[in-house]
């Protein structure tokens, strides 16, 4: 007899509830996406607009930056919520790389910037963003990715020591480099099916988000079917 015999719940008296386990799936987001980004940027907090792109940026200026992302240059990622609502987004921006730069030979480098929505922090969501963007470095031959923060940024602290990053810290900020490694089969594999299940899931969750729109407008029927 083992304890899920006496306790239906698994967690035995005095023992604490075990970790919900989350599973995260990231897609890379596109024009269609480029609302919900901006929504997303819009809802954090003044503190968390501060960590995210160093300074406070009002809302006017949260959307000019929105809608001056460029899709065909640089790539973006995103994580949904059940009810179909970006709780991550990490930007992944692409540079050429400078004359003077001894730190790689590639032909460009590459920048991540990661926001996580207070209600989703926890669950592993920042970094799995910064995973997907490291892989997609490793398979777009960029073998340089950089990410410059605050040194409160605990968060990208966080990030950065767990994926060994070096950093480099002066004057309240921070920089962080990591190398990537050549791809391989096993790295262009992976990523396409990281792609193809998040994917699943975004279709899966806008479907959903759409059929509650659709049963919100029946006679009779109300919903939050703010979107």
């Amino acid at each position: 007899m083992n304890t899920s015999d006496i306790f239906p719940d698994g967690n035995a008296p005095g023992l604490k509830p075990a970790a919900p386990h989350h599973t995260v799936f990231v897609k890379e987001l596109s024009e269609r996406d480029r609302h919900r980004i901006l929504r997303h940027f819009l809802a954090l907090k003044e503190s968390d607009r501060l960590l995210r792109f160093g300074t406070y940026l009002p809302d006017e200026m949260i959307a000019k930056y929105v809608a001056g992302l460029d899709f065909t240059r640089d790539t973006l990622f995103g994580v949904v919520s059940r009810n179909f609502r970006l709780v991550g987004v990490g930007h992944l921006a692409f540079a050429p790389r400078k004359e003077d730069d001894d730190i790689t030979d590639k032909d460009k480098v590459a920048e991540f910037g990661v926001s996580v929505s207070e209600s989703a922090r926890g669950k592993g969501v920042g970094s799995k963003l910064f995973e997907r963007g490291a892989i997609h470095c490793r398979n777009a031959d960029v073998d340089t990715l950089y990410m410059h923060f605050l040194s409160t940024n605990h968060t990208m602290v966080h990030i950065a020591k767990k994926a060994g990053m070096e950093i480099f810290r002066e004057y309240g900020e921070a920089d962080a480099y990591l190398k990537v490694l050549p791809a391989d089969a096993v790295s262009v594999l992976k990523e396409a099916v990281q792609e193809q299940v998040a994917s699943i899931d975004y279709n899966i969750k806008a479907n959903a988000r759409a059929a509650v729109k659709w049963l919100g407008n029946l006679p009779g029927i109300k919903n939050d079917t703010s979107s």
